[in-house]
């Protein structure tokens, strides 16, 4: 509709007799609109005088007029019901609310109250109190219904005062008066007071929360370290008894064997013995034999001496190096070694698995939670690359477009145009940063990452031992060991980095009047860790901001 731009109001289609949004409109000669039932009843209190009239301009008639329905009105008003336009009745005042004083006809909510004028304002009505000198010194409070209530019943006065020795608000009159030598302050810095005893309150009551659950936690930590503790020598003297009980049963196996083996050759000594005894006895048989004069004897007894029998021991009997047990020994030996390399990596996943015990407390919502962790950070100039010149007690870089004469040093960065913080970071600690320019990148990093050359193992955020949040003036990416993981929410030029070593989280929020996470890493930090800082464009600097 052709009104539909104009400076139409919920006044404009609202009748003045009900003051509500016209029913069946109808409108008189003089122009004004009416619900038609309003405007009926109205005429019909005047059917007496024979005379009726307009009640907004007082217009009079005579006969009684012949009302018709305004079409376009009502055509209008539907559609404003239709659109939604009538939600902007939220303006007018409700049985809740404090309505305004110095409107007329359908008053709006008072958003003020004045405890010099003792009336509440509206929006509309309430800009005089902030625009004309007269009224600098009135107090505006919260709108209220009771307003009375400020006025001191004794001297019709605004109480501005508050007497602790009496617990009571009081007017400057009564301070001079009833309550001289009282303790006496204003009301409003009582309710300062008031409101900052209540922040406290609730402050110690969150502390005290916070130190029962943590009481909970040294319960839980003292009950689960005697649990492993218990359950740990369980095991490990379950080990040992397996060692033993292998140990026990090598001994068994090799003295078993060494009564076999004993046996066996004592067994084939004795044989040998034997054989040795026989082949005596037959020598000296022959021995005797020869000795003898008579040949024919001895052609008689040759054949029965001189027969000797096979030996069967000769073929099992060799020469060999002494070794018969060496072999267990060697193996047992591999044994323990390979023990002490399995024990050695058992005891580094142990060792790990203790060290990352840890109360993990909860990552701090606001900036002044994040700002009790507040680390001040000083760059090294030892590590600047000869385009960056630091400034403002270390706390400032920006590039150059020259190379710069700093002293050689193995730590400085000979081709990234990078810097890293003079600070190893542990723990739990917090930094905000503000840069200008092109691009840069906000990191941490080992201290032991490369810095000659130009390979991805100098730069920030293209390798293992750096984490970097990449800040351009269109877009913002997460960097780490050559992956690229894009930032929603669009640039930021003041970042917040929150760091819980020992938790393993880095955080990366923009700082404005809320923070708003960018980015957040959980993983394990072998190494302490230091700020990094790369420049892509002369003129670009970054600064790192003081708390506030």
């Amino acid at each position: 509709m052709a009104l539909r731009g104009s400076n139409l109001t919920l006044e404009n289609i609202s009748c003045s007799i009900c003051l509500d949004l016209l029913k069946n409109p109808v409108t008189t000669f003089c122009g004004h609109s009416y619900c038609l039932k309003c405007i009926k009843a109205h005429w019909n209190t005047e059917d007496g005088k024979g005379i009726y009239s307009c009640p907004q301009c007082r217009k009079t008639f005579k006969p009684r007029p012949d009302l018709r329905k305004n079409v376009l009105l009502t055509e209008l008003v539907e559609e404003l019901k239709t659109t939604g336009l009538q939600a902007a009745d939220h303006c007018y005042a409700g049985a809740e609310d404090v309505a305004c004083d110095v409107c007329t006809g359908r008053k709006r909510k008072a958003v003020k109250s004045c405890l010099v004028c003792l009336v509440s304002y509206c929006d509309n009505h309430l800009q005089p109190h902030y625009e004309a000198p007269a009224f600098k010194k009135h107090q505006l409070v919260e709108p209220s219904k009771n307003l009375q209530q400020n006025i001191c019943s004794h001297h019709d006065e605004v109480m501005e005062m508050f007497c602790r020795t009496d617990q009571q608000l009081i007017c400057c009159l009564c301070s001079i008066g009833e309550h001289r030598g009282h303790k006496i302050v204003s009301a409003a810095a009582e309710k300062k007071l008031e409101e900052t005893q209540l922040i406290i309150h609730q402050r110690i009551q969150d502390r005290e929360k916070d130190v029962k659950l943590l009481q909970q936690e040294l319960e839980a930590i003292n009950v689960s370290a005697d649990k492993t503790v218990e359950d740990s020598e369980e095991m490990f003297t379950q080990m040992i008894r397996l060692i033993q009980k292998r140990s026990s049963e090598v001994k068994q196996q090799i003295r078993s064997q060494q009564e076999a083996e004993v046996s066996r050759v004592q067994e084939l000594e004795e044989k040998l013995q034997q054989e040795i005894s026989d082949l005596k006895r037959k020598d000296a048989e022959l021995k005797q034999l020869l000795e003898t004069p008579h040949h024919s004897q001895l052609l008689h007894n040759h054949p029965s001496v001189s027969a000797l029998s096979e030996s069967t021991h000769l073929s099992s009997i060799s020469t060999r190096p002494l070794r018969h047990f060496e072999d267990v020994t060697a193996a047992v030996e591999a044994f323990r070694d390979l023990l002490q390399d399995v024990l050695r990596d058992a005891w580094t996943t142990i060792s790990l698995a203790i060290t990352d015990v840890d109360v993990l407390l909860s990552e701090p919502t606001t900036r002044a939670g994040f700002l009790e962790y507040s680390q001040e950070i000083t760059l090294d100039p030892n590590t600047a690359h000869r385009r960056l010149v630091l400034s403002d007690g270390n706390r400032k870089v920006e590039r150059l477009n020259q190379p710069q004469s700093h002293s050689h040093h193995p730590d400085r960065f000979t081709d990234w145009i990078q810097v890293l913080s003079k600070e190893s970071l542990t723990g739990r600690c917090y930094w905000e940063v503000e840069w200008r320019g092109d691009r840069a990148h906000v990191a941490v990093s080992y201290k032991n990452i490369s810095k000659t050359g130009r390979s991805f193992e100098c730069a920030l955020g293209d390798n293992d031992k750096s984490w970097s949040l990449f800040c351009s003036t269109k877009s913002c990416a997460f960097l780490y060991n050559k992956t690229k993981t894009p930032v929603s929410g669009g640039p930021s030029s003041r970042v917040g980095v929150y760091l819980d070593h020992r938790a393993g989280i880095l955080s990366f929020y923009r700082v404005s009047d809320t923070m708003t996470l960018l980015h957040r890493v959980q993983t394990s930090f072998t190494q302490p860790l230091h700020v990094g800082v790369a420049l892509f464009s002369t003129g670009d600097t970054l600064k790192f901001i003081n708390p506030e």
